[in-house]
């Protein structure tokens, strides 16, 4: 076999691509004769600027699509579409500008209302991404929050999706400002974008975003000190948005990919400032991974230095996060991959020689390069110093693996470290994980158990390989054993070097693109031809040739340039690239740079005379196969593939192979002589269709390939695949693929029967929704099967009666129909209709209107163009195309476009003279309107005056001239030096003023003007010869001086000038000599914000004086000077106060001093009398205050030892004796019900154990069986399945609701029992039930807010105001046991203790300590306490010392026994104090059992007394022994329930303020001050105050870890509501958030402290609660509490803390509010996960059951209302509530009561 083919033709060209040279033998071909030359040196080589596209604003970004051949420009305001090959405009669109403010989002957020003003932004564009997948380009730009277009591929001008959908009112779709936000919304801020590849089970892509942190508190956001300012805290740094538009449009650009937080990675607020992040680049490597192989998407960026700190430094990291292994792969979390190295560039000169900030990288094969740049002190060092470094993308690999397991496997703390910085980053730092060994992929990409973002803390280290100033970008291409690196520069220069494969540099090139115009970052090569780079300035986009070549002439010079592209092609003698050289990639056709010089050929003489035809066969005669059309195969499928073949008469025989690409090999059999056969051919495709080469080649030489002139193919199609609908799958018939529908797209069967039909067409949506009556509007169709073919559709579509013509080259298979309409009669409009076998009709009409257009203005313009004209008439916005021209040939552009105006930029005119103005649609003849415009003589500018400036800018440059009375808005630029252009202001038709720019340094440098956005042309001077054209269009007739900013300070030169308020101020500031020739009104000086009037102004001299009050208070104020835009504080203004205020101010107080010397004499005088009284009652009170101090100091420090004690023992035994959840819910929505059932079930039921404790079990209904009988159960449970479904749905539950509120006989418990009853329904879905119960709270603002909004959710009157209690008792259940119940609990055992360890009347429950002065015992009763040692074999101990008092009853005594003994035990597990017996051993043989009554019971007035301790003698030490008994003896009773009439304890309770008969002295003291004892309630409140405070600041604080989302989110929706009403009153707003969360849960739970605990709640501790409770209720309150001596003691007991209290409910009020907004889609999340939390705790049938009840007692009320609701009515709600009466109605009575 030959080598190459006949004629030197090469061989297969997938062999030829894919094999090494192939091996010499003696050809039998014939080689044409090859004339070699030796060839002289060249000059050198150079790039090579192909095409440029200049663009009249600054570039931002730009986007090639290889398979187009397109390229994609973004620039401020614009949209550009270019050809690849020779950037020729094939589209534009206009994005900007647009009215918008930085503090305003989105206008697409419609409930986000704004009253900043908005004013007109230009938009830059930060994200410009292609979509091949769905056609898509993704544009954003920085207006509008960051906010994102979806455009069409192929057709930039259009939107391909919008966004946020349009969808029908039924069916909103809710939009979050996350979902808007996605580019940072400054020019300055960095945002770059990747699309990504879709996850597994995923519709469609993925966008992933880094960009700038812009919010409040960064230096890009406006300094506006508003509380509003916080909503813009919330934008990640680093997200992961949904792109797929073929799916659910409500869920696009949201983080919903996986659960929100795994999909951002957001920095805490506190740490923005340290890491304040910069992106440079985002991309994937590798780009294109082979099957099975990992591909990463990375991100460079720069962790910008800190402001103001000289030692902060950038640093430059590099971020990895892994995409889905394979088609079939899960998509990793973001933050469970990514993972972050720094990336360190520098030499060996130590810090000096570091360069510490990224600017531009570019991935190859296996390194990354990068330029990195030393950033200088001053800004005006234009060109940094910059080098590049490469960094091995296996270094990067190899550090990740060892960080990961320096991390999880073999921690290593200076190795890696978990991201705190990051929200997602808090909890535990790098630990082992025991008994894990991680795999290669959890070394790579992290798992679900290594949660945490890392940062690797060693920086991935290089030297740089190339040093030079001004590096701004990079791109590599590895060629020929050379790596090609091209860099862009600041100064618009592209430079070359070629790195060998030590990585030095054998030769630079260099190339001017556009000079002073630096180029962008980023550059790409041309994915159609490496051979070109496409690269961006400021203000061009360029395409440029690699290499030059044909610049050498010889191959010495050619191959000596050591250029990486440049070879000399020997055939045709010259010096090209490789792809340009014919037979290339044949052995010695092609020399390239690496080779060296001695390969270039040298001159050989072969034999004279050579019979070529004699020695070798003709061409025709070499052996090669011929085309034969195949039929495509199904993969999978097995095949016989005959192949023809000609001249096979010398190797008939060989042993041959079929070769179908890589590793694709087939047996090979000769059929006859010019015909093999290709056996049992088996190929497999996972795409749609895929085309496989088909070649012979010898067996075992497989670089040896038989000729193929004209190469067979064999096309591969996989049905399942590409076809998600009918007419997708059955239209590929036409292709020869034999595929049918059925549930899918499937291989069509051999005995199965031909494709059916399809379902009708499905059309989704159309647009534009209306056109022009001539038709010729291109009417888009959107849907799925919209035909098989194009002949399916070709005559099938219709709008009403008017046919639509389908465009071919249009035409997309089932999804989309382009087509033009046809001329309509007159006005009309219908649906459109789609025929394809079947009709499908869209829900959208399509309407035929006719255009008017009625006046233009303004009506003339300059010649130049650039006047924005606005054409006023009526439905101006139908069609697909619109164009504006002027003199019937010129454009008007940048349209836009509304119902009854357009809006476009003129042209330039070549004459003054009046041009008619056109309106065309569709390319239809005009819009008649004889509209006209006026070209006139542009405006003529003809002097400026003054021509200096300050450095600073902002001088007032008057301009002369004549025509300004056209310029609708001129701006003024400096060349060189200057800063940002300023905008100007035309005074009138002859002057013009504007501020002058700043300037970078001090110099003259000439000025532009650009009038209605075109440069000013000095045509007078053009004329006058005084400039040349290109002079003159550059405006540079005019200069601008600038000269350094003025000087200024005091005269005498001080910082610190005193003065008196009300003395007049005269200023004489000094000023240093200048060439500025200011004049006075350009002089500005103010004190603090007062003006300081200039009267006189020297060269030298200012002098001004302030004629107003500069303010009475003592105080500091800068003295400013202000000139242009220059500002200088020269000194400080210090206010103080006169000699003669001060000498008024003696006299006055001496007068008063005397007067009140006077008044005291004759004070004093008459009160001698009293004198005596008030020193007795002196005496007496500070008796009182003593014994107070001494109470309250000996309680507090008795009750400290003792809540010690008792906080030990709660953390040595179980703890706090939390009730569980369904006990809690229980308890709290149905208190009543509660306590019924515990003291009808649980209180008689109980059983006591061995160990004296009593298990109480679950009685309540709600959790347990639903007990109806069997018989019964089957249509019940059908029944309440079909309730549920009723109750799930919002509109019956809504009208059921009102139906039943609206029933006079429906009472306040029943509205609560419902409610509690719904909750419990709809526990499970409590995202659903809290949508539930905003409607209704809705409705119930509005009723209020028609009459008082202050009493709205004072009461619990209605459904929802219950259902509002419950929601909140159920979100707040964490916070209430994670945070409250500690506290809480503390102080219920303080306010226990404290009780007790006073005198206690059994029978009244008064004591000596209490807060409640309705329970103090009003007689100062001494008792003793007693330590008595009992025994008791019960709760686990066997004995104990016990505290008791000797004024306790036997019952008290017993209870305090119990107390200490079952401390550690839940309260309903206690034996009762009747259940057992108390025995006294006085001696060794004597023992009494001993009771409260018996026969020793004193008798007082007919009263029998209560025996206690000390009635029985009993010392101290004793020894008692307590005992269970079988039965109880309730002759007695519970003491508290006895007679008073007939017995007492310590007082009698009708003449308890009687004298009694023990002490005189008491008894006077009484009469005395007979409320003497309310000062215990200070003892009391004194010695609990510090856990009231605790639990005060517990329950009025936020966990920075567990925030309460639900307070935000319920707060929100109040502020949201008051002010859709416009209720602007805070008073309001306080109310309704006192009583929704503090008056409606805490005070609840305050009050009734057994709905949390296990505990005895006893009437006295009830009493103490109230007070607490009421202390709480005015704390919240914002209404002043009058306080007098008649008030209750209940409320002045804590009146001197409320103000205290009330700061602190106000500054938790004020965090609440400064919390992060809380989205729909996160408050859900926190829902949905309290419902898993608690599911299956309640028996929901129970209270479905019990919810029927109402239902069924209020059936016909329900009925009619279903029949009177639309909603309902259309949805027939009310049959499914027959069908569920209809199942329960029979038997639920009577199974009720069986049950």
């Amino acid at each position: 076999m030959a080598p190459r083919a006949a004629g030197g033709a090469p061989l297969s060209a997938r062999a030829a691509a894919a094999s090494p040279p192939p091996f010499q033998t003696p050809p039998r071909c014939p080689v044409p004769l090859l004339l070699l030359l030796l060839l002289g040196a060249a000059r050198a080589g150079a790039l090579e600027i192909q095409r440029r596209f200049p663009s009249p604003t600054p570039t931002n970004n730009f986007a090639l699509d290889g398979a187009a051949g397109t390229v994609y420009l973004a620039a401020v305001n614009r949209l550009y579409q270019l050809s690849g090959a020779n950037l020729s405009l094939e589209a534009e669109a206009a994005v900007g500008p647009v009215p918008d403010s930085p503090l305003c989002h989105a206008p697409q957020l419609p409930q986000a209302s704004c009253e900043h003003p908005r004013r007109l932004t230009d938009n830059y564009n930060k994200i410009l991404q292609l979509d091949p997948g769905q056609g898509l380009v993704v544009v954003c730009g920085s207006i509008y929050q960051g906010f994102c277009q979806l455009r069409r591929r192929g057709n930039i001008s259009a939107v391909a999706v919008r966004f946020p959908p349009a969808a029908p009112p039924a069916e909103p779709v809710t939009v979050f400002p996350s979902m808007l936000n996605v580019a940072a919304n400054h020019p300055n801020a960095s945002t770059v974008g990747l699309v990504l590849p879709p996850a597994a089970g995923a519709g469609g892509s993925r966008l992933l975003v880094g960009a700038t942190y812009t919010g409040y508190g960064s230096s890009f956001f406006p300094r506006n000190r508003s509380l509003e300012d916080h909503r813009f805290e919330n934008t990640p740094e680093i997200a992961i948005r949904s792109l797929d538009t073929r799916g659910d449009l409500a869920k696009l650009f949201t983080f919903d990919l996986n659960p929100s937080d795994d999909n951002i990675l957001k920095i805490k607020q506190g740490a923005k400032e340290q890491h304040k992040l910069g992106f440079v680049s985002a991309f994937l490597h590798p780009s294109d991974p082979p099957p099975g192989a990992q591909s990463y998407a990375y991100l460079a960026l720069n962790s910008e230095a800190r402001a103001g700190d000289k030692e902060s430094q950038a640093r430059s990291l590099l971020a990895r996060i892994c995409l889905p292994h394979g088609a079939g792969g899960d998509a990793k979390k973001l933050t469970e991959s990514y993972i972050q190295l720094g990336l360190q560039c520098a030499g060996g000169a130590g810090r000096g020689d570091l360069y510490s900030r990224l600017v531009s990288v570019f991935p190859a094969r296996e390194r990354l390069f990068a330029v990195f740049e030393r950033p200088q002190g001053s800004p005006a060092a234009r060109a940094a110093p910059a080098a590049l470094c490469a960094f091995r993308f296996a270094d990067v690999r190899a550090a990740i693996r060892a960080a990961r397991t320096a991390c999880f496997v073999e921690p290593a703390p200076d190795v890696v470290a978990v991201l705190d910085s990051v929200v997602q980053g808090t909890g535990p730092a790098c630990e082992r994980k025991l008994n894990i060994q991680l795999q290669p992929e959890q070394l790579d990409c992290g798992a679900a158990h290594l949660q945490h973002p890392l940062s690797i803390l060693q920086p991935l280290k290089a030297t740089p390989v190339f040093r030079a100033p001004g590096l701004t970008s990079v791109a590599v291409a590895s060629v020929n054993n050379y790596t090609a690196v091209f860099l862009g520069t600041v100064n618009g220069r592209l430079l070359k070097i070629n790195l060998n494969e030590s990585m030095q540099v054998v030769s630079r090139r260099v190339v001017t693109v556009a000079y002073g115009e630096p180029v962008h970052h980023v550059m790409q090569f041309d994915p159609a031809d490496s051979g070109y780079l496409y690269l961006m300035t400021s203000h061009q986009m360029a395409r440029v040739k690699v290499a030059a070549c044909n610049v050498h002439s010889t191959c010495g010079d050619c191959v000596g340039a050591a250029d990486a592209y440049c070879g000399w092609c020997a055939l045709e003698t010259r010096c090209t690239l490789q792809q340009d050289c014919t037979n290339s990639s044949q052995q010695h056709f092609w020399t390239s740079a690496s080779e060296g010089p001695s390969r270039c050929p040298a001159m050989t003489v072969l034999p004279s005379e050579i019979d070529v035809r004699q020695e070798y066969p003709s061409p025709q005669d070499c052996p090669r196969t011929l085309l034969s059309p195949l039929a495509p195969v199904p993969t999978g499928g097995s095949q016989n593939i005959l192949v023809p073949l000609a001249n096979t008469a010398f190797f008939q025989g060989a042993a041959l192979e079929c070769s179908f690409g890589l590793e694709e090999i087939f047996e090979a059999v000769w059929v006859n002589e010019s015909v093999v056969r290709c056996d049992q051919v088996v190929l497999h495709t996972t795409r749609k269709s895929q085309v496989f080469p088909l070649s012979l080649q010898l067996k075992g030489r497989p670089a040896r390939f038989l000729d193929s002139p004209e190469p067979m193919t064999v096309m591969v199609y996989n049905c399942a695949m590409g076809s998600p609908d009918c007419s997708q799958c059955l239209g590929r018939e036409d292709l020869g693929h034999l595929c049918v529908w059925s549930d899918g797209c499937r291989l069509r069967g051999p005995l199965q029967p031909m494709a059916g039909t399809c379902p009708a067409p499905e059309i989704r949506a159309i647009e534009p929704l209306s056109g022009p009556l001539d038709g010729g509007t291109l009417l888009t169709i959107r849907g799925r099967n919209l035909g098989r073919r194009l002949s399916d559709v070709a005559h099938g579509v219709w709008i009403g009666g008017v046919a639509c013509e389908p465009l071919p080259d249009r035409y997309t298979v089932s999804e989309e129909i382009v087509c033009v309409t046809g001329p309509a009669p007159g006005p009309l409009s219908g649906v459109v209709t789609v025929n394809a076998s079947k009709e499908g009709k869209s829900r959208d009409r399509f309407s035929y209107v006719l255009p008017l257009v009625h006046s233009l203005e303004p009506t003339m313009g300059p010649k130049a163009g650039g006047t924005r004209i606005t054409i006023h008439g009526n439905d101006l916005h139908v069609g697909s195309e619109l164009q504006v021209l002027v003199n019937d040939t010129d454009p008007c552009t940048e349209l836009m476009r509304t119902d009854t105006s357009i809006a476009c930029t003129m042209p330039e005119g070549a004459l003054p003279a009046p041009v008619p103005v056109c309106v065309r649609f569709e390319r239809r003849g005009c819009v008649h309107g004889n509209l006209t415009f006026w070209y006139m003589q542009n405006p003529v500018i003809t002097a400026i005056s003054p021509r200096r400036s300050p450095v600073s800018g902002g001088r007032t440059i008057t301009v002369a001239g004549e025509r300004f009375h056209m310029v609708q808005n001129v701006s003024m630029a400096v060349h060189h030096i200057g800063r940002e252009p300023t905008l100007c202001k035309v005074l009138n038709s002859t002057l013009i003023t504007c501020p002058s720019p700043g300037a970078l340094s001090n110099a003259s440098a000439p000025v532009d003007f650009f009038i209605n956005g075109r440069a000013y042309a000095d045509e007078v001077a053009v004329a006058e010869e005084l400039l040349d054209p290109e002079e003159a269009q550059r405006g540079s007739r005019f200069r601008l001086d600038y000269l350094p900013n003025p000087q200024f300070s005091t005269a005498k030169r001080e910082k610190w000038i005193k003065h008196h308020p009300g003395e007049p101020l005269t200023l004489v500031i000094h000023k240093e000599q200048d060439s500025l020739g200011l004049q006075s009104h350009e002089y500005r000086v103010k004190i603090g914000q007062v003006s300081c009037d200039i009267q006189i102004v020297s060269d030298r001299i200012i002098h001004c004086s302030v004629n107003e009050s500069l303010g009475a208070a003592v105080g500091q104020l800068p003295i400013t000077i202000q000139v242009g835009n220059f500002n200088q504080t020269i000194a400080t203004l210090q206010l103080g106060g006169s000699e003669t205020a001060i000498i008024v101010s003696i006299v006055i107080c001496s007068v008063l001093l005397l007067l009140s010397v006077v008044a005291l004499f004759v004070f004093c005088t008459k009160s001698r009398r009293a004198e005596r009284y008030w020193q007795k009652t002196l005496l007496q009170m500070e008796e009182m205050e003593s014994q107070i101090r001494e109470e309250i100091r000996k309680g507090f420090a008795e009750l400290q030892t003792d809540m010690t004690d008792l906080t030990k023992e709660l953390n040595r035994s179980q703890g706090i004796p939390f009730l569980e959840y369904k006990h809690f819910v229980t308890r709290t929505f149905f208190p009543k019900c509660s306590s019924l059932y515990e003291e009808r079930y649980v209180l008689p039921s109980q059983t006591l154990n061995s160990q004296g404790s009593s298990q109480a079990q679950e009685t309540h209904p709600l959790l347990g069986e639903w007990k109806i009988p069997e018989s019964c159960r089957p249509n019940m449970e059908e029944g309440i399945s079909v309730f549920s479904s009723l109750l799930n749905n919002k509109h019956f539950l809504i009208v059921f609701v009102h139906a039943l509120e609206q029933q006079k006989d429906f009472a306040v418990r029943d509205r609560c029992s419902l409610a509690s009853l719904l909750t419990i329904a709809l526990h499970g879905k409590l995202e659903y039930y809290t949508s539930i119960m905003k409607e209704l709270l809705v409705d119930l603002i509005d009723a209020s807010a028609a009459k008082n909004p202050k009493l709205m959710l004072r009461r619990t009157e209605s459904v929802v105001e219950k259902m509002l209690t419950n929601w909140m008792s159920i979100c707040m259940y964490s916070c209430l046991r994670e945070t409250v119940g500690e506290p809480f609990f503390l102080l219920l055992c303080a306010i226990k203790q404290q009780i007790n360890k006073g005198s206690i009347d059994a029978i009244t429950g008064k004591a000596r300590y209490t807060l409640n002065e309705e329970w103090l015992l009003r007689e100062n009763i001494e008792a003793k306490p007693r330590n008595l040692n009992v025994s008791f074999q019960g709760c686990g101990m066997d004995s104990l010392s016990v505290r008791a008092m000797d004024t306790d009853t036997l019952t008290q005594v017993k209870e305090k026994i119990l107390e200490a003994f079952c401390k550690n035990v839940p309260y309903s597990q206690w034996p009762r104090a009747e259940d057992v017996d108390l025995e006294w051993f006085a001696s060794s043989t004597q023992s009494y059992i001993l009771r409260d009554l018996d026969d020793t019971s004193v008798v007082e007035d007919g009263r029998k007394k209560l025996n206690t301790l000390a009635h029985y003698k009993i010392p101290e030490g004793a020894s008692l022994a307590m005992s269970l008994i079988d039965k109880k003896d309730n002759t007695l009773g519970r003491v508290k329930d006895l007679d008073t009439e007939k017995y007492f304890h310590l007082v009698l309770p009708t003449d308890e303020l009687a004298e009694p008969k023990k002490s005189h002295r008491q008894s006077h003291r009484k009469k005395v001050l007979p409320e003497i004892y309310l000062t215990r309630l200070l003892s009391t409140k004194g010695t609990l105050q510090k856990f009231l405070d605790d639990l005060f600041k517990a329950i009025l604080s936020i966990r920075e870890d567990k925030p309460p989302l639900a307070v935000k989110y319920f707060f929100d929706f109040l502020e949201e509501q008051a002010e859709k009403r416009g209720i602007s009153d805070p008073d309001t707003l306080h109310i309704w958030k006192t009583n929704s969360l503090p008056l409606r849960f805490w005070v609840n739970i305050l009050k009734n402290p057994q709905f949390v605990f296990d505990i005895d709640k006893t009437d006295h501790i009830d009493a103490c609660l109230s007070v607490i409770a009421q202390a709480f209720i005015d704390a919240c309150s914002i209404s002043d509490l009058q306080l007098g001596k008649d008030s209750p003691t209940n409320k002045l007991l804590y009146a001197k803390e409320i103000p205290e209290y009330r700061k602190i409910v106000q500054r938790y009020y004020k965090q609440i509010q400064d919390m992060t907004p809380l989205s729909e889609q996160e408050m859900n999340a926190h829902l949905a996960e309290e419902s898993r939390k608690y599911q299956n705790e309640f028996n929901t049938n129970v209270a479905m059951a019990e919810i029927y009840k109402y239902a069924k007692r209020y059936r016909p009320q329900i009925m009619a209302a279903l029949e009177a609701n639309p909603t309902a009515r259309r949805t027939q709600l009310q049959h499914k509530f027959e069908q569920v009466v209809a199942l329960m109605e029979d038997n639920i009575y009577e199974c009720y009561s069986e049950a």
